[in-house]
């Protein structure tokens, strides 16, 4: 049995389900998944033979290509959130972990290409938390 999934983008035009599980969760350091999120990492889950249903905003949602790679992002022409993407070449949905609405069923599976981290990423666990803005 197939477990269901939803999610939106952050000004609420869209959203999706997912019928399927996921096999793997991704935290990737290429440079093309930092300028995409404009972060130390993309964090992406991956579900293979699954199906995604877009239930609101469709018309909304652009996807880009990156030239000669299979890199593609989907995301809100409102607000641009990162959304999921359909790669054919796996048969896979790709979600955007932080475009859940639903709980992430699984931890992460690995960092990937962290030769490509930036030098400000080294010592990440060494610096203070706070559990809101900091006074």
């Amino acid at each position: 049995m197939s477990n269901r999934h939803s999610g939106s983008c952050l000004c609420g035009h869209i959203k999706y389900e997912l019928t399927g599980d996921f096999q793997s969760f991704y935290l990737c350091h290429c440079t093309r998944c930092q300028k995409g999120t404009g972060s130390l990492h993309g964090a992406n889950l991956f579900a293979q033979n699954s199906a995604l249903k877009w239930s609101q905003g469709e018309d909304h949602v652009s996807t880009y290509t990156h030239a000669n790679s299979l890199h593609r992002r989907s995301f809100c022409l409102n607000c641009g959130s990162p959304l999921p993407i359909w790669m054919k070449e796996f048969n896979c949905v790709v979600i955007p972990a932080g475009s859940l609405d639903s709980p992430v069923p699984i931890e992460p599976t690995a960092k990937i290409f962290v030769s490509s981290s930036p030098t400000w990423a080294n010592n990440l666990c060494a610096i203070p938390c706070f559990n809101e803005l900091p006074e």
